[in-house]
């Protein structure tokens, strides 16, 4: 293995942006762990990329077999240099339509999955002093739409996870990065989404929940943003001695950001007054 050469593991390689970004990083020259809970899925992947990509077979939310993945990484590549947790699932649902076997799966996968990642692969990481951990989030870890409070909020959870863990990280030589995707044709809002089911929809929600839901169905495999182009992106942003904390990726998503950013900041300003007067000896307001 060469110096630029690195091993990337990834998670939920069967489809969109994990498909998309294994088969990226394998054309530009890097070792690739490819990984997903349906190993047929990737097979194509593998025998494209002899010799430089390991299939193994990972269900996130499988504590044992996590780290029998991560071990077997390390025995084949020597340790792993960048963890991409990509693995997770949308769901379509009002807050109040939504059932508590359906958020605890969501956040199976989505948050305590990711975190069982992570904390399988920064042993390695920590006794080489260097790696990088890639946690996939989406504009919904920055602003959330009705019919997806509940991903939104393992969204939310996985930015929070992610900051804490780049300050806690920083000084054994390993870097994260937060990807936040906008909207891609990655079947998000396909098969890889599940929603609640008619008989239990609340009509008072139908303009908003209904309406949105309705909208992310109809836009499945119209979205803008390409796949391969964001793959191509990431490993850009973690090529050179420094790298963003945060990457947005799409034109839409960045329109979004941008707006719900100044809109928190303007309310703020608006009421710093008010936030200033909660202080002990703080004038009234």
């Amino acid at each position: 293995m060469t110096d630029d050469q690195k091993v990337w593991f990834i998670t939920g390689c069967s489809t969109g942006f994990g498909r998309a970004l294994a088969q990226e990083v394998l054309s530009a020259g890097h070792r690739v762990v490819v990984t997903a809970r349906s190993v047929d899925q990737v097979k194509d992947i593998a025998d494209a990329h002899r010799g430089n990509v390991l299939v193994l077979p990972l269900d996130v939310t499988e504590p044992t077999q996590v780290r029998a993945a991560v071990a077997a990484a390390e025995e084949r590549f020597g340790g792993i240099d960048v963890l991409v947790n990509n693995a997770g699932i949308g769901y379509f649902a009002a807050v109040e339509e939504s059932t508590d076997e359906e958020i605890r799966r969501i956040f199976e996968i989505n948050v305590f999955g990711l975190s069982d990642v992570i904390r399988a692969v920064l042993p390695g990481m920590r006794r080489r002093r260097s790696g990088t951990i890639v946690n996939f989030s989406s504009i919904g870890g920055l602003r959330a739409f009705p019919a997806v409070g509940y991903y939104a909020a393992t969204k939310f959870a996985v930015e929070g996870l992610t900051d804490a863990l780049r300050q806690e990280v920083a000084p054994l030589g390993i870097t994260t990065l937060l990807v936040e995707p906008g909207p891609f044709r990655t079947d998000w809002a396909g098969g890889s989404a599940n929603e609640t089911l008619p008989e239990r929809e609340i009509a008072d929600y139908a303009g908003t929940v209904g309406a949105q839901r309705a909208a992310f169905r109809a836009g499945t495999g119209k979205e803008p943003g390409d796949p391969h182009a964001a793959a191509r992106a990431v490993i850009t942003a973690l090529a050179g001695d420094r790298h963003p904390q945060r990457l947005l990726l799409g034109v839409p998503d960045f329109s979004m950001a941008v707006e719900q950013l100044e809109s928190m900041l303007a309310e703020a300003r608006a009421y710093e007054a008010l936030t200033k007067s909660a202080d002990f000896d703080a004038p009234a307001v």
